[in-house]
């Protein structure tokens, strides 16, 4: 068992409709990005890149170690933006800049563990020369001057590590001297001891004036090796460059930004472009599809092509209604220039086998626009002309956009093709057409499909419609409404042809047939006619005393009694007083007032 497209669960996001409706809009994201591009561009020459002066500087690190990984670095990078770099090199520059203003016009960067790099804007080349060399010469001055000052604070803590040293080194002399000068009593492990720590004393002393002369001395590597290696010059302007670089950032942006847009707008706007949602949108099948007027030099070398299509669609569209005597018609939605070619097309083709003309109804007469500037022999009429004679095929055109008058299409035919432009109309006002012309009872013969797209694969055709696709057509003859009968004889033929034809057309469809009026039976005798006033005698039998019948009693109620029960005497005087009543019946004389029956005075004079 195979599953119908109706009864598949529909995906949130139609991916295949989704790149179909993108590849649609290309004009609009590749309008975007053409703008982003001139935009860049644009920017590059109204707006261009500061005056710029570049330097390199390489640190040295008392603390350097080539396991570092760039910290130090980073650490000189912070240092150099800040506000006493900033002010020391205004200084020197001997500028009333603010050192705030100053720090947005230039930037340190890490090259390497050792070389940072100066980038300087300024109004001109000479000024960001200048400003690169005094921030350069400014961070260097600090960075040696932090260097030295970090030694000097190492050497007097080693002094000052020193004079304490040789203050207890002076006590322990003092308290030997006492000690010796004793004599006999003097204590020797106690004087061993203090010469032992003296001599410890002696040693430190020593070491602190050496790493105290060391630390005098500073780090000399560092303010000999920290300078520029790499003079401030002015980078070269490079106009192409720059402006290429912007035209590609901007068509960038642009081009995301129209196909951002362009997928948003085929999400939210519904509108159909694939042969089949359109065909199950409006309950018909696509018979051809037409591509749109082309735009710019391609209309110059494809015209020919595009003329060839449409008479090719013309004929089809021929050969299917050739057979058929109602009018049909073409209606628009979204194509009006194509319908009017193609009604035009197709009234020439009929006119070969008889009278044609074309019924224009198009608000911006397109046909009659046309038809002047082709110089056509079809006659065009408008929506007020005569109608059309018994031996004229004529072919109404219009539309079906929003505003269309339902009421007067079905004046242009009673069978019509839809020339529906593809992603023109939504979901919503194709299920509007499609009922509103089953409420006028305008059959869709089929869909010509305007402007497809040409990667669409899908099938447009309905197999649930065989009384309206041509492949039908051959078989069984349309069906149109039956108008209202004149002539009562004609009824029977009549409901035959429609029991035919809704048997072969629409077998699922059960139809109802007409109803006839009903004819009450012919009489079987007619009345005797009444004689006239004065001339009517009466027999001398009429004097003979007349029958009187028992008179007629109604049935007793139910009784709970058994007695009641029984059946009455006069059974058969009652029947005898139905009798004359149901012969009235049969033979159609109206029965006589009062409730029971009276013989005739011959009868009753027979009878005594």
């Amino acid at each position: 068992m195979t599953t119908t497209p109706e009864t598949q669960a529909a995906p949130l996001v139609d991916l295949h409709r989704l790149f179909v409706a993108i590849r649609r809009r290309k004009r609009l994201w590749l309008a975007t990005g053409l703008l982003g591009l001139i935009a860049g561009a644009l920017v590059a020459i109204v707006l261009p890149a500061a005056p710029t002066a570049v330097t390199k500087v390489i640190v040295v690190h008392q603390d350097d170690s080539p396991t570092d990984s760039g910290t130090l670095m980073r650490t000189d990078v912070a240092v150099l933006s800040t506000t006493q770099i900033a002010e020391g090199a205004l200084k020197k520059l001997n500028s009333t800049e603010s050192p705030e203003e100053f720090m947005k016009n230039y930037a340190g960067l890490p090259v390497t563990n050792n070389v940072m790099q100066i980038t300087v804007k300024a109004k001109s080349d000479e000024e960001a020369v200048a400003q690169a060399k005094a921030l350069a010469d400014t961070f260097i001055a600090d960075h040696v001057q932090r260097s030295q000052a970090a030694a000097a604070a190492q050497s007097k803590a080693i002094l000052d590590q020193r004079k304490n040293a040789q203050d207890e080194l002076t006590k322990i002399d003092q308290q030997i001297a006492d000690e010796t000068g004793k004599g006999r009593n003097a204590n020797a492990s106690t004087l061993e001891g203090m010469y032992g720590r003296r001599a410890a004393l002696a040693s430190q002393i020593s070491d602190f004036d050496s790493r105290a002369q060391q630390a005098g001395i500073g780090s000399p590597q560092v303010a000999a090796g920290t300078q520029i290696v790499d003079a401030p010059r002015a980078l070269p302007k490079a106009f192409l460059k720059t402006t290429a670089t912007n035209s590609g950032i901007g068509f960038a942006l642009g081009l995301v930004l129209g196909l951002a847009i362009a997928a948003i707008g085929a999400v939210s706007r519904d509108r159909p472009v694939l042969r089949r949602e359109i065909s199950a949108h409006l309950g018909a099948s696509v018979l051809a599809q037409l591509p749109s007027k082309r735009r710019g030099p391609a209309r110059l070398w494809q015209r020919s092509r595009a003329v060839s299509e449409r008479q090719r669609v013309a004929t089809t569209l021929v050969r299917a209604i050739k057979k058929d005597k109602p009018a049909v018609s073409l209606l628009e939605l979204g194509a009006p220039q194509v319908a009017a070619a193609l009604a035009l097309d197709i009234a020439t083709a009929l006119a070969a086998d008889g009278k044609a003309s074309v019924l224009d109804d198009l608000p911006g007469e397109d046909v009659r626009k046309l038809a002047g500037e082709t110089n056509s022999e079809i006659t065009v009429v408008g929506a007020g002309d005569p109608d059309a004679g018994p031996d004229e095929r004529r072919v109404g055109v219009g539309t079906v956009s929003p505003g269309t008058a339902w009421t007067d299409l079905e004046h242009l035919g009673r069978e019509t093709v839809l020339v529906v432009k593809a992603g023109h109309a939504n979901t919503l006002w194709l299920h509007t057409v499609a009922r509103q012309l089953a409420d006028q009872q305008i059959p869709i013969v089929g869909v010509v499909l305007v402007d497809p797209d040409p990667r669409d694969k899908s099938d447009g055709t309905l197999w649930d419609g065989l009384h309206t696709a041509l492949r039908g057509r051959a078989k069984a003859p349309s069906v149109h409404r039956v108008s209202v009968v004149e002539h009562e004889d004609r009824i029977d033929e009549l409901a035959a042809r429609i029991a035919e034809r809704v048997a072969v057309a629409e077998p699922p469809t059960r139809r109802i047939a007409p109803v006839r009026p009903v004819v009450p039976p012919p009489l079987a005798k007619p009345p005797a006619p009444l004689p006239e006033p004065g001339k009517v005698s009466v027999g001398d039998h009429l004097d003979a005393p007349t029958k009187k019948f028992a008179p007629v009693k109604p049935p007793k109620r139910p009784t709970p009694f058994k007695r009641d029960h029984g059946e009455p005497a006069h059974k058969g005087e009652l029947n005898a007083e139905l009798e004359p009543e149901k012969s009235a019946v049969t033979t159609g004389a109206p029965p006589r007032a009062g409730g029971f029956a009276t013989q005739t005075p011959e009868k009753s004079a027979e009878v005594s």
